[in-house]
């Protein structure tokens, strides 16, 4: 576990993967996933740039569906909390509906039974009305004056009383009627359309939770398509290890190699190299930005540790580059994965010499031997070599063996 304390986190993860353990946790932001799959390929693309182009692609293809697999995972996870919450709501506005629905009926019910109370209140205020037009009332002031004693004409007063009575409460029951069937149709109207709207709410619901599962289908299916790129991907980049195993040893290789040039230029010329001033620093040798840093990564595509013996500076292909500091051309020309490769020594710091590499030029404008000037056109970016894309590969070598540029580069890099 311990060189997982040395490489960043998600090299960490994608090397996990590669062991087959689950690793990925949800990324913070999703609107940077583009962001963070570009910058993956870009550490790939600088990982890689010794390899072939089989093992590039292999790995390139894997650190895509790497660093894609957590947005895959975060989408899933929230289709399925859609879907939770979706099919909660969608049963809510269900249950709202039917009760709304059930309301309705029975105030449906009620408004029948006033329909029924006002024709039934009708019918009898008919009846009235018909007998009052066939003289009802002049058969009741005749049967009082058919009345013979006061005990008899009591019992017809009654009678008459009461028939006068049934008729104000016929009268009565039907103006009540009819303002309680209002009531109770005004009532059914408002429980009638909450229960449309209640039911239109679920509807819209239940879609939204059938769009809801449809899209954590979708997301699984992704996934489960992402995860097969990532197997096919990984099976390229195992089938290239060997290969690549060996170009990591040509590009150490190449580097002691140099080490041992600029060695035996010291042995040779040595005397001839100044002292250099006490907190001299060197001269930005292009304008760009850092795109790869210097020191040791591990390669999680093919398990591998790899030096890069220097920082990479992305520039526009043929923009100048200039030397460092002044000083003297110990070697100009091809150097394998360096491509166009140009190295000047500059002096001593501490008993030791300083000197600084330029790979992946596309143009070499100085020759061994020359004397150059600090901020000399020395030469051209480019991309010779094993590399992937424009840029200056930019080395500080202390008695042949690189060193951290950047501190000897300016702060701003500019």
């Amino acid at each position: 576990m311990g060189w997982r304390r040395l490489v960043p986190v998600l090299l960490c993860a994608v090397a996990l993967v590669l062991t087959g353990l689950p690793a990925f946790a949800a990324p913070e932001d999703p609107s940077d996933d583009m962001k963070r799959v570009d910058k993956e390929l870009a550490r790939t693309g600088a990982l890689l740039e010794s390899v072939s182009e089989q093992a590039r692609t292999a790995a390139r293809q894997l650190a895509e569906t790497n660093a894609a697999l957590p947005a895959a995972q975060e989408r899933i996870a929230k289709a399925r909390t859609a879907v939770v919450v979706a099919e909660t709501k969608a049963a809510t506005a269900q249950r709202r509906a039917d009760a709304a629905t059930a309301a309705w009926q029975l105030t449906d019910q009620r408004y029948q039974e006033s329909v029924r109370q006002v024709r039934d209140g009708r019918d009898r205020m008919a009846r009235f009305a018909v007998a009052t037009m066939h003289g009802a009332n002049l058969a009741e002031f005749n049967l009082l004056l058919a009345a013979t004693r006061p005990q008899e004409f009591l019992i017809r007063g009654g009678l008459i009383r009461q028939l006068g009575e049934m008729r104000k409460d016929a009268i009565d029951g039907y103006m009540l009627a009819r303002r309680d069937a209002k009531q109770v149709t005004n009532e059914a109207e408002l429980r009638r359309r909450t229960a449309e709207e209640a039911n239109r709410v679920a509807q819209a619901t239940l879609q939204e939770a059938q769009d809801a599962r449809a899209e954590a289908e979708r997301a699984e299916r992704d996934l489960r398509d992402l995860s097969g790129r990532r197997e096919k991907a990984l099976a390229a980049a195992e089938a290239e290890k060997a290969d690549v195993q060996r170009r990591y040893e040509e590009v150490k290789q190449q580097s002691e190699e140099i080490a041992a040039q600029l060695r035996a230029w010291q042995e040779q010329y040595g005397q001839f190299v100044p002292v250099l001033r006490a907190g001299a620093r060197l001269l930005m040798p292009t304008r760009g930005w850092k795109s790869s840093d210097y020191g040791m990564r591990f390669d999680p595509y093919y398990h591998t540790w790899q030096l890069h013996a220097g920082v990479d500076i992305a520039a526009d292909g043929g923009q100048a580059i200039y030397a460092a500091a002044g000083g003297t051309v110990a070697a100009a020309g091809w150097n394998g994965g360096y491509g166009n490769y140009t190295c000047i020594t500059h002096g001593r710091r501490d008993g030791q010499v300083i000197s600084t590499c330029y790979g992946h030029q596309s143009k070499i404008l100085v020759s061994v031997g020359q004397k150059v000037r600090g901020g000399q056109l020395i030469g051209r970016v480019g991309t010779t070599g094993a590399s992937t894309g424009n840029h200056l590969h930019f080395e500080v070598r202390r008695d042949g063996e690189p060193i951290q540029p950047l501190n000897w580069l300016p702060g701003c890099l500019c």
